[in-house]
């Protein structure tokens, strides 16, 4: 499985980030046609205290190749070019090529 995850920063304005998340965003992303599986939540921390990233989304494909087609495609491009809609405080993005253990 090939993951892509992407952390974005605190926002200025946290309620709007999140209802243009909720309501463009998403739905952009969940149409990637080899995604296997797209979760996403506000980040916490068990202390209360501020976590590093305000929302982390976690997109998971079938391999490397997968996510690369889908990303490059039309829709991955619309996805990509939304988040200057509400990202404006930044992301930091990794991929894992994972192996499962269990």
């Amino acid at each position: 499985m090939y993951r892509v995850v992407v952390n974005y920063h605190h926002p200025e304005d946290p309620q709007a980030f999140l209802e243009h998340y909720r309501s463009t965003h998403a739905p952009l992303a969940k149409n990637l046609a080899g995604l296997s599986a797209y979760t996403w939540g506000v980040s916490e921390t068990l202390d209360g205290s501020q976590p590093p990233f305000f929302v982390t989304a976690v997109l998971d494909w079938p391999s490397k190749d997968a996510a690369l087609a889908d990303l490059g495609s039309e829709q991955g491009q619309a996805a990509s070019a939304d988040m200057a809609n509400f990202a404006q405080a930044g992301v930091s993005m990794y991929t894992l090529d994972l192996e499962t253990v269990v």
